[in-house]
């Protein structure tokens, strides 16, 4: 091949070089691009007029997609429903409800993390939630820190799968496919997942009841009355949020922008109506909602520069020539794109992962055929979309840098150690990759609600 065929592949190695700098990923994707652009400039592929067509797609691409606008709603939906202590109460209700089954506290961390994520989509917000609330809680009770730490980082994540997760806005856009799709696609692996970890805590606290003892019966309300009370205050308001925000979308009746919004008025609801509203609380989540807001679109913006100067050196004709050239059929592809996007996430997270890998391979999964597997040929982008999103879950947890896990470290109490955490996700991250199996022979799992809800 020659220098200007290789200027693509180049790219990349340049990208996985310089995001290792420290320098922020918005920037290394942004100052990339457009070093290449001048590259090619020099080599005679990329026209100097074409510099100038880059702030105009990020304008019409990013800045004026209103898609992409539900995702600061999402972001203050999820801040406001930690800060106003929404979150904890739900927490401590369901160890009160499940106290008697084996693992309770374990389990209901899960169900936690299974609602929080149904409300936020925000995985430092979830982990760091739950390890204050949470972690000190199940130490004092004898827990075993791995068992602990794991279920905590698992179930914390479940937010990047199960909508309304910010990562699969992103996707549908990137792909130009529903979000409504995805939404349902995604709502039974999620589910899956919740499901296997569920399973996994009450057969290691059935077999080895040491690592998880039961929480002592005079924990809790001492009524049923008391107890209807708690539940009624505590679980059922967030529950209805999640049926709002997600049931006015799969219904139709709003875009999923107008129902973040929604979901923001909602969660701002549910602070006012438990008496902790005030105007220190509505100022923090504000700002930390904007700061994340900002830390996305920036990456949106330098991701937007990489991927056009990509295409210009005709980086999508490289890749699926290099493709063709492997003869390895589409199940062959599909398995090398996922061991690639498991083997990323060691070292990247799930927003340079998405917005590099998916605007390169989108015209490569449309162009495969899985015949009677899947199905329709519309339906391999949606099925495709859900595989990454399940796969990139995994990213938070493999080590050396998985997020939630230096997000968990950072607020555990000290004896806890980054040993214990490492020790603690391992099982999950089997079955996470069981989960991922399931989808991958089972399409259905994916596309079955989808095609029963919008058809």
């Amino acid at each position: 091949m020659t220098l200007i065929e290789l200027l693509p592949l180049l790219m990349f190695a340049a990208l996985a070089v310089f995001i290792f700098s420290g320098f922020p990923v918005a920037f290394v994707l942004a100052g990339v691009g457009l070093a290449f652009g001048f590259i090619g400039y020099e080599l005679g592929v990329f026209a100097m007029g074409r510099f100038t067509l880059i702030p105009l797609r990020i304008y019409g691409g990013t800045m004026e997609n209103m898609v992409l606008v539900a995702i600061p709603m999402f972001i203050f939906m999820g801040t406001m429903l930690e800060k106003s202590g929404v979150a904890e109460d739900l927490l401590h209700t369901l160890q009160i409800l499940l106290r008697r089954m084996p693992g309770g506290l374990a389990l209901s961390v899960t169900i936690m993390g299974t609602i929080l994520a149904a409300t936020t989509g925000i995985i430092g917000a979830s982990v760091v939630l739950m390890t204050l609330m949470a972690l000190p809680v199940m130490v004092n009770r004898g827990y075993s820190i791995p068992l602990a730490t794991g279920t905590i980082a698992a179930s914390g994540t479940l937010g990047i799968l199960i909508p309304p997760s910010i990562m699969l806005v992103l996707m549908a856009d990137l792909l130009s496919v529903s979000v409504g799709t995805l939404f349902l696609g995604a709502i039974l692996p999620g589910l899956v997942l919740a499901g296997f970890y569920m399973i996994y805590i009450v057969l290691v606290s059935w077999s080895k009841p040491e690592l998880a003892p039961p929480l002592p019966d005079d924990v809790g309300p001492e009524s049923r009355g008391e107890l209807a009370a708690l539940v009624l205050r505590s679980f059922l308001p967030p529950v209805f949020l999640i049926v709002l925000v997600l049931g006015s979308i799969f219904a139709g009746f709003a875009t999923p922008t107008e129902a973040g919004g929604v979901g923001a008025f909602g969660a701002t609801l549910l602070a006012i109506f438990n008496g902790r509203l005030t105007l220190r609380t509505l100022k923090d989540v504000c700002e930390r909602s904007a700061l994340t807001g900002a830390m996305l679109f920036g990456i949106f913006v330098g991701a937007t520069c990489f991927s056009f100067v990509f295409k210009m050196l005709h980086g999508d004709r490289v890749v699926v020539e290099l493709v063709e050239s492997m003869g390895a059929g589409p199940w062959g592809v599909l398995l090398a794109l996922m061991a690639m996007v498991f083997f990323l996430g060691f070292f990247f997270d799930w927003i340079e992962i998405t917005l590099i890998i998916l605007p390169v391979f989108a015209p490569i999964i449309k162009l495969l055929d899985f015949g009677d597997h899947v199905g329709r040929l519309v339906d391999v982008v949606p099925w495709f979309a859900i595989l990454m999103a399940v796969n990139l879950q995994t990213s938070f947890l493999t080590p050396p840098f998985g997020f939630a896990l230096f997000y968990m470290k950072g607020v555990a109490p000290p004896q806890v150690r980054i040993q214990d955490i490492y020790r603690g996700i391992i099982p999950f991250v089997l079955l996470q990759l069981l989960g991922l199996g399931l989808c991958m022979a089972f399409p259905q799992l994916v596309l079955w609600l989808p095609r029963v809800l919008l058809e």
